[in-house]
């Protein structure tokens, strides 16, 4: 029997949005359009299970049910009230609403959350002299409401919690790297597994865990512990069982992930968070500041996320990053090196001209996210002996 197909949305992070639309591809899913951290798509049930299971990129996968046009809380209010809501939820379900505004008509999300969820209470007491319960933490069922100028659209969330929480940390170090952010570093990096990889600046361990679930094709969401779609009417227990249990797609990882870090407590973190992620066989961890590393494995890959931003005002940053320099020149000859920054002082002192850079966003700070290719000697004396063969034949003539 044929599935009902229908548009759905999935939320990302600036600068994720191609990534993240080739992810959905991959998955099957047409009328792709990606737009400003979002991606628009269609497909059917069994998709929209497979994007919140497969997806490392999407932070939430929303199911339009009605949109409208709105200049004003009263308009939400009036328009949410004409929806059926029992082909959605019981007056037995709990519900939560999460609202973003962009638009000069609307001066608080706030209000249009409140007038929706008045608008869904009113509507079962009038049918049903009964109304479900709001409750903000795990609720049953998640409402999303977007409002972008006078466009309003009201969804269903199937992810619930965002799905940047795989559910395999169990520590953190300050500022750890949310995982959608980490995995879309590596994506864009076009590392599959092909090489070892190496964060000198490890942390507790996000990019090594993430980089080793690429690396053999693990689900992000195997580690979760529920979906929002699992509480709708027409959740099927059966389907979602048959894509979990799917490992047709998993492959063997040859190579190794090493991560270090000057810091024996975010270490030990990343070793609680590896090892609970089932992954300690793949990552070696060592205790080492980043200025006294020498061997990186070959061939490989460095993606890292330096210190920088207002919380770590306690380092010098321009000889930090002088110091990351040195480093790649000196010990990561071979390598495609990638660092995720703030601040063009701190690329500065890195003194190296990269070859791609791409914008993200890193919480509420606009990074830039840099690849240098560290040539090897002997590539570095082909370049100077097809340059001096040039010269010669400049004389000749």
């Amino acid at each position: 029997m044929q599935q009902e197909v229908f548009e759905m949305v999935a939320k990302t992070l600036y600068g994720l949005e191609d990534i993240l639309a080739k992810e959905l591809e991959a998955l099957g899913a047409s009328e792709i359009k990606p737009g400003r951290r979002m991606v628009s798509f269609v497909g059917d049930k069994e998709l929209l299970y497979k994007a919140n299971f497969h997806c490392r990129t999407a932070l939430r996968i929303l199911k339009p049910i009605y949109s409208f046009k709105a200049g004003d809380a009263e308009t939400v209010y009036n328009k949410a009230l004409g929806i059926a809501w029992e082909n959605y939820m019981s007056v037995d379900n709990t519900f939560a609403i999460d609202s973003v505004v962009n638009s000069e008509d609307f001066n608080h999300s706030k209000f249009v959350a409140y007038k929706t969820k008045d608008a869904i209470a009113d509507y079962f007491n009038e049918r049903f002299n009964k109304r479900p319960s709001v409750r903000v933490n795990n609720p049953d069922i998640y409402i999303h409401v977007h409002i972008s100028h006078n466009d309003c659209t009201i969804s269903l969330d199937s992810s619930g919690e965002s799905l940047h929480k795989r559910g395999y940390r169990i520590e953190q170090t300050d500022a750890p790297l949310n995982e959608v952010l980490a995995a879309g570093m590596i994506l864009l990096s076009k590392w599959k597994g092909d090489s070892n990889f190496v964060d000198p600046m490890c942390g507790s361990g996000t990019l090594l865990i993430e980089a080793a679930m690429i690396a053999m094709n693990i689900p992000p969401g195997v580690h979760r512990a529920s979906f929002a779609f699992e509480n709708w009417n027409d959740f099927d227990r059966e389907m979602l069982e048959r894509i979990y249990n799917d490992e047709s797609c998993e492959r063997p990882f040859k190579f190794k992930c090493y991560g270090s870090d000057i810091s024996a407590t975010s270490i030990e973190a990343a070793r609680k968070n590896i090892r609970n992620a089932g992954l300690a066989k793949y990552i070696e961890l060592e205790v080492i500041p980043f200025q006294q590393y020498s061997n990186p494995p070959q061939p490989g890959i460095m993606i890292t996320n330096p210190p920088y931003g207002e919380r770590f005002s306690q380092y010098n940053l321009p000889e930090l990053y002088s110091m990351i320099g040195e480093r790649m020149k000196h010990a990561f000859m071979g390598y495609n090196v990638w660092i995720l920054s703030y601040k063009e002082d701190c690329f500065n002192q890195i003194a190296l001209r990269h070859k791609e850079r791409y914008t993200l966003m890193n919480g509420q700070l606009e990074c830039e996210y840099r690849c240098y290719e560290m040539f090897e000697g002997a590539k570095k004396e082909r370049k100077r002996k097809v340059k001096s063969k040039s010269e010669e034949e400049d004389v000749d003539d």
